[in-house]
C-alpha cells in the first residue's frame, strides 16, 4: 500500500468535533478518491463509523468511536487504538474489528460473519443473536471478561473468552474478575461459547445452554483464531494453554419451543 493511498482525517478540526454524518461523509469522499487506508485522529464518540463499507479497506481509529462501529460492514478491517462503545460489529457480514482496549454492551449484535477481536473486557449482552449462514460464521474473541447474558439467543458462530488482563507495562496476567456474568447462553440454539476458566459455571447458565467437555477437535478448530488473536495483541501464546477451556453449547435448536405455539409445530 503506497502513501498515496493513505489519508488522515481529524475528527476535531480546529477544536470543534465533527458530527458523525460529516465524519462519515469525509470517509466516503476519501474512498471515492481511491484511498484504501484511512487514519481517523481524535475520534470522540462519533457513531456509525465504517457503516456498510465493502472491500479491502483499512480504517485506523485513534480515539473513542461511538455506537455501531462497523455496522453492516462487509470486508474492511477497522483497528481501534483504545476503547470502543456499544454495538460494535452490529450485523456485520465480513471483515475484521480489532479493539485494543475495552468494549461496551451488545458487541456483535446479529453479526453473521467476520471476526471481532477485543483485547480487554466487554459489557452486557455481548454476542446476542450472532448467527451463521452457509459457509459464513462470525468469530468473537474477548481477551478479558464479560458481563451477563453473554451469547444470548446465539444462532451460530464462536465466542471465546480468555480471562486475561494486560497491565500498563504490556505484561499479561490472569484477570481476578469472573470470566462472565449470569444468564450465560440464554436461548442459544446454535454455535458455541468457549470460556478459559476453572470456575464452576453451572449456576451461571441461562435457559437452553449446557456445559460440554472440550474435545481435541474443538481445540483444533479454534487454534488458528487464538494464534491470530495473540499475534495481533502481542500476547504470549503459551499463556493460553495454562488454563483449560469449558464449552457451552445449546441443549436443542428450540430452547423455548414449549413456551409458544406448541400446537402449531
Amino acid at each position: 500500500m503506497s502513501n498515496n493511498n493513505v489519508i488522515e482525517i481529524d475528527a476535531i478540526p480546529n477544536g470543534k468535533p465533527l458530527g458523525y454524518k460529516n465524519l462519515n461523509e469525509q470517509i466516503h469522499k476519501a474512498l471515492d478518491k481511491g484511498k484504501d487506508k484511512i487514519i481517523l485522529n481524535n475520534v470522540c464518540g462519533q457513531r456509525f463509523i465504517g457503516a456498510s463499507l465493502q472491500g479491502d479497506i483499512e480504517i485506523i481509529i485513534n480515539g473513542l468511536p461511538g455506537n455501531d462501529l462497523g455496522i453492516f460492514m462487509d470486508g474492511p478491517t477497522i483497528i481501534v487504538n483504545g476503547n470502543c462503545e456499544d454495538q460494535a460489529g452490529n450485523t456485520m457480514n465480513d471483515g475484521n474489528l480489532i479493539i485494543h482496549g475495552d468494549c461496551g454492551d451488545v458487541i456483535g449484535l446479529s453479526a453473521r460473519g467476520g471476526k471481532i477481536f477485543i483485547k480487554n473486557d466487554v459489557g452486557y449482552r455481548v454476542g446476542i443473536h450472532i448467527k451463521e449462514y452457509e459457509h459464513k460464521h462470525p468469530i468473537l474473541i474477548i481477551g478479558g471478561t464479560a458481563k451477563d447474558f453473554l451469547g444470548e439467543y446465539m444462532a451460530g458462530g464462536i465466542i471465546i473468552v480468555l480471562g486475561l488482563k494486560t497491565l500498563s507495562d504490556g505484561s499479561v496476567i490472569e484477570s481476578n474478575q469472573p470470566i462472565c456474568g449470569g444468564e450465560l447462553g440464554t436461548g442459544m440454539h446454535r454455535g458455541w461459547i468457549l470460556l478459559r476458566t476453572n470456575e464452576k459455571l453451572k449456576e451461571k447458565l441461562g435457559i437452553g445452554a449446557k456445559i460440554f467437555g472440550v474435545t481435541k477437535e474443538d481445540l483444533r478448530q479454534i487454534r488458528p483464531y487464538l494464534d491470530e488473536f495473540c499475534n495481533i495483541f502481542n500476547i504470549p501464546r503459551e499463556i493460553i494453554d495454562q488454563k483449560p477451556f469449558k464449552v457451552i453449547k445449546p441443549i436443542s435448536k428450540r430452547p423455548f419451543g414449549g413456551n409458544y405455539c406448541g400446537e402449531l409445530i
